[in-house]
């Protein structure tokens, strides 16, 4: 219940999505927990030829997983409205990957055998067991350790050359992060807003008299156990115990509540109240409410010292992002990219 958590909240509006995993992990296509392969079907087929390399429907499914993770802890397969747009950008994501490959290649890039020979060993230790590890050299690589380390060191290459060709060239400077604070102000203006808990008493829906009075008598009875307590925690333990909204789950805590999002009786009380304050016993429309008020924070704006930090994060990710998609667009350019 601090300033923190509405910063955050804020910052969270003007959020960028992070670039998607550019490298993949070489997850196994079998299930985690299986024993045996039971994932949709893969015949190393061709998927798409990248100026000549072929990737086959195993790159695919690998990939795939990498996007949707979840997917493996469900017998392999994915959500049917889900699972074509899965599949369509881990397709774009393999032949990027595979152009990058290239890239690398060409420009003479190397790993050292020390960077090889860690990587290997920290691959390895993602495994449980010395058998889970040879279940997935034979699914994946017919058991050829020679082949998995060629595929580790084209992983490298390519995290190399997108470190060099994004990464590097997506640094913020102290003063592009300053800027754009003082160039979108409203940006980081946040609301009035109020941190509350709620105990709710809600009756059934077309309530017979019998019924309103049992609620209100309910209601009285749940305003005289919040009066006595003295903490947000004390308040949290009996929301769980008798509120009836959705909240309960959440000791009542609402986090952070604008303004405009109130309603009109309990902005009227919550107005009037000091922080740790309980409110009286209110009704909205036919529900009975009391709050503890946590936090009352006037609208305003987030100072540069408090934010400058995450924002600069947002902004190389931002940046990332757009530089990913300008080298993508650029390799695509000068290859001969075939979809099967």
């Amino acid at each position: 219940m601090n300033y923190k958590v509405l910063v955050g909240v804020v910052l969270a509006a003007f959020s960028i999505p992070s670039r998607a995993q550019l490298v993949s992990s070489h997850a196994s296509t079998i299930p985690v927990n299986s024993g045996v392969p039971s994932t949709p079907a893969v015949s190393g087929k061709a998927v798409a030829r990248v100026n000549g390399v072929v990737l086959t429907d195993k790159d695919l499914l690998r990939e795939m997983y990498t996007i949707f993770p979840y997917a493996k802890q469900h017998g392999g397969t994915f959500p049917k409205d889900m699972e074509p747009g899965i599949r369509k950008g881990a397709l774009q994501m393999i032949i990027f990957e595979e152009l990058a490959y290239q890239q690398a290649q060409k420009k003479g890039m190397t790993i050292g055998p020390e960077r090889l020979s860690s990587a290997e060993a920290e691959f390895r230790r993602q495994f449980s067991s010395p058998a889970e590890y040879k279940l997935f050299l034979q699914s994946e690589f017919e058991g050829n350790e020679q082949a998995l380390r060629a595929k580790i060191r084209r992983s490298l290459l390519i995290d190399k050359y997108l470190k060099a060709e994004v990464d590097q060239k997506a640094v913020v400077s102290d003063a592009e992060v300053k800027a754009y604070y003082d160039k979108n102000p409203a940006r980081f203006q946040y609301p009035e807003s109020f941190a509350i808990q709620t105990i709710s008493v809600i009756p059934p829906a077309n309530a017979t008299p019998a019924q309103l009075a049992e609620a209100r008598k309910r209601a009285a009875d749940a305003y005289k156990q919040a009066k006595a307590t003295k903490t947000p925690e004390e308040f949290g333990l009996l929301a769980e115990k008798i509120s009836d909204d959705d909240y309960r789950v959440m000791m009542g805590d609402h986090r952070w509540v604008d303004r405009s999002k109130m309603p009109p009786t309990m902005l009227d009380a919550a107005l009037k109240m000091k922080d740790g304050e309980i409110s009286g016993l209110i009704q909205v429309e036919q529900n009975y409410v009391v709050f503890r008020m946590n936090k009352h924070i006037p609208a305003g704006m987030m100072k540069f010292d408090d934010i400058k930090v995450d924002l600069r994060k947002q902004m190389e990710k931002n940046k990332i992002n757009q530089v990913r998609s300008a080298l993508d667009k650029k390799l695509l350019q000068h290859a001969e990219v075939e979809t099967l």
